[in-house]
């Protein structure tokens, strides 16, 4: 079967997520047939149902085997495969911890689905890791990946491997977006957010907590109203700390906030889940959408 841009795809996402994959291929007007998505947690669920519907849940991808699909129908596999077991900033036990193993399933089921369309596309995603894992990756997915920054294109820090058999891939544009030009208020410290992660919950306490959390770990985003961040690093390093709770306030970025970083439609998240630390943890566990339409924007007709 020969489909292109005007056509529709069949798309399996494993590790979906809040599905930003979908996003991005709406975003380069891809459409699609049947869309089938593995992934346990409810809130990424949630998100993902309330905005698309039609989305096909399968739940748990150890269980693949007894997933009701036609393998040859898919056009196009996606994984955001865990990353806990292997990023630097881990305990880094690759396929000895049990998250590690689930790539195994990921190459099975692409494996699977080449026995009846050998032609199928794929695009795997990860973080930096140490170089024998990423020499053990490569060598089970059977291409080297490109290396992307999320910088180059959003607000966000966000350094990438993806892997993909989509051809001739070109390097991000450049887009000279600050992380002051996507806040609702306030001001911070650095042109580009730090990633996104399940930190923020650091956000709940006294001022002096949240400097604290932020000056001293790096944890979190820290975005300061009513007061020059600067200012606030230099009191706090003189330990002149006595009056944080007076001069200025500082919160962590609001749900609205991490979407924009993200790329994602406004109100995506929030409008379904609220604006709280599970709506940005599931944020954070996603894509960079338009780092993903970018990817995608080299999908031809011939492709498939």
């Amino acid at each position: 079967m020969s489909v292109g841009k005007k056509e529709k795809i069949n798309v399996l996402s494993l590790f979906g997520g809040i599905e930003c994959g979908r996003v991005a291929l709406d975003r380069e007007n891809i459409g699609i047939n049947k869309y089938y998505s593995s992934e346990i947690c409810k809130d990424a669920m949630k998100v993902a149902d309330g905005n698309y519907s039609d989305i096909v849940q399968l739940g748990d991808i150890t269980k693949w085997k007894e997933w009701d699909i036609d393998w040859g129908s898919i056009n196009l596999l996606l994984a955001g495969f865990p990353c806990q077991s292997w990023s630097l900033a881990g305990k880094q036990k690759g396929i000895l911890d049990e998250r590690g193993k689930l790539v195994y399933c990921m190459i099975d089921i692409l494996n699977e689905i080449r026995k009846t369309n050998p032609d199928v596309k794929f695009l795997f995603e990860n973080v930096k890791m140490k170089p024998a894992y990423l020499d053990f990756l490569n060598e089970k997915i059977g291409v080297y990946p490109i290396r992307f920054n999320s910088k180059d294109i959003s607000a966000g820090m966000r350094d990438r491997y993806y892997w993909t058999n989509i051809e001739n891939v070109k390097p991000l544009p450049k887009k000279d977006i600050k992380l002051s030009d996507i806040l609702d208020s306030g001001k911070v410290d650095r042109d580009k957010a730090l990633c996104i992660t399940k930190r923020y919950e650091g956000f709940s306490g006294s001022q002096s907590y949240l400097r604290r959390r932020y000056f001293d770990k790096s944890m979190g985003q820290a975005v300061f109203e009513n007061c020059e961040p600067s200012e606030q690093r230099e009191m706090w390093k003189a330990d002149d700390r006595k009056e944080y709770d007076t001069i200025g306030i500082i919160r962590s970025l609001t749900t609205r906030e991490c979407e924009k970083i993200q790329t994602l439609p406004i109100g995506y998240v929030e409008n379904i889940i609220g604006d709280n630390m599970k709506a940005k943890g599931v944020i954070g566990n996603g894509w960079t959408v338009d780092v993903i339409a970018h990817i995608f924007s080299f999908l031809k007709e011939e492709n498939f």
